[in-house]
């Protein structure tokens, strides 16, 4: 099995951008240790870094379902390391909330564009797509090392340091896109989704992610906070649950690509959820460091759904697919942001465990919800023999993979040729030429 460069490539790219929205969480303790923040105030900066994500990102979305913009992704990594680097060189907390949105706003430009590049590179493999979302988890997971290494010991006035992942992404992204193009020209029948639009299915959809996401968000924000309370430890302990936290979700992505190849993407969600309910149970009701398990179960539960909702929401929207990556992993995930405000009044009038409880409630609403959802059908392939895009890299078919593909409906491959060309002539569109009418 050869592998897919394009993918790979994006993947390290996604960590290379993602490690930002960690870090906003992991600068958290800093902030509180060197401004004397309160929790209310520690969360409004989560608040800050979420409030132009929830709006940019659909809006980014239909720009991308209209025109070719490749070039977000080495712009908008830039964007989101600037962002970050400059956050913690201020002293108002004004300075520190404008430079995180700003970190925000480069996220936000970053994925309903790699989202439509990535789904294209991987043929509609879910395991490949499982793949790129694991490199923005990674990113997660390395968020709290990366700030506690390069803050830890010199304070915020070294965070200028972490604009060096941006560098590397940045430069990433360009033969990513190459090869993508490449590939494209190869094989102009890559899979995509197909048949109409299902807004019912993707408004529940989307209303899941909510609830996942303020779950999510809740935890990353709170839980190095609370572990220290648990443990009598110090800075060192909440960064250990917070890498717990991170590391975890890169397994849950990868093993919700795995577990979709055996079952439909819906079952596979809906159990997911109702697993992750129990864990965050644990983490508000269990003492010492036996909260470091309930983390980590908690996240493989979170993030086994989080890919596959992605493709769920391009399924459900095939004919908006950036839109549908932007709602999907913009405005319902920074739904989250929004929420810790209140999270953290709630804490700060009672105490961190009790300002939790509320969040076991969520997953089990994303499991009913999932439990209304019908599984879309795949999505065809046009020139691509079923299962090409486990391969990673994209190929042309072989002769032997010809019976395969004539033995779909003619009518199906006729409406699905156009689109899969007009997805392809988007990527070598330069500079915005018009990829959808």
């Amino acid at each position: 099995m050869r592998r897919n460069k394009p993918i790979i490539m994006l993947s390290v790219g996604h960590a290379c951008v993602d490690v930002y929205q960690g870090a906003v969480a992991s600068l958290v303790p800093y902030f509180v240790a060197e401004h004397a923040y309160g929790y209310a105030a520690a969360s409004g900066v989560v608040l800050a870094a979420s409030v132009l994500s929830s709006v940019a990102q659909p809006l980014f979305g239909l720009l991308t379902d209209r025109w070719a913009m490749p070039w977000l992704l080495p712009v908008a990594t830039l964007l989101a390391g600037a962002g970050i680097a400059l956050a913690g060189v201020g002293g108002s907390y004004a300075h520190t909330l404008l430079f995180v949105a700003v970190s925000g706003l480069g996220v936000a430009a970053y994925h309903p564009e790699s989202a439509r590049v990535a789904r294209l590179a991987a043929g509609g493999s879910h395991r490949a797509m499982a793949w790129f979302s694991l490199g923005g988890n990674v990113g997660f997971a390395l968020a709290p090392l990366l700030v506690a290494a390069v803050v830890a010991a010199g304070g915020l006035r070294m965070s200028p340091l972490l604009a060096v992942p941006a560098l590397v992404g940045g430069v990433l992204c360009l033969p990513a896109i190459r090869a993508v193009r490449k590939a494209d020209r190869a094989r102009p029948g890559a899979a995509v989704p197909a048949g109409p639009d299902r807004p019912g299915p993707f408004l529940r959809l989307s209303l899941a992610v909510v609830c996942r996401s303020v779950v999510f968000v809740g935890l990353s924000t709170f839980v190095p906070l609370l572990a220290r309370q648990r443990t009598g430890g110090d800075a060192a302990v909440g960064t250990a649950a917070l890498f717990v936290l991170f590391l975890g979700g890169a397994v849950g992505s990868v093993l919700g690509g795995a577990l979709a190849d055996r079952w439909d993407r819906v079952t596979v969600c809906r159990w997911s959820y109702l697993a992750t309910a129990v864990a965050v149970a644990g983490i508000v009701t269990v003492p010492g460091p036996v909260l470091l398990l309930c983390v980590a179960l908690a996240s493989v539960g979170l993030y086994v759904p989080f890919s596959l909702q992605v493709t769920l929401g391009q399924d459900y929207l095939p004919s908006r697919v950036g839109t549908a990556a932007g709602i999907t992993l913009g405005l319902t995930v920074s739904v989250g942001g929004l929420t810790a405000p209140l999270v953290g009044a709630l804490a700060d009038a009672t105490s961190l465990a009790t300002a939790l409880s509320p969040l076991v409630l969520l997953p089990l609403a994303a499991a009913l919800l999932f439990g209304t959802l019908p599984e879309p059908v795949p999505p065809r392939r046009g020139a691509t023999a079923p299962g090409a895009g486990d391969d990673i890299e994209p190929h042309p078919p072989t002769n032997s993979q010809a019976p395969a593909n004539s033995q779909a409906p003619e009518a199906p491959k006729a409406a699905v040729a156009p689109e899969a060309a007009k997805t392809a002539e988007s990527l070598q569109a330069p500079g915005g030429r018009p990829a959808r009418e």
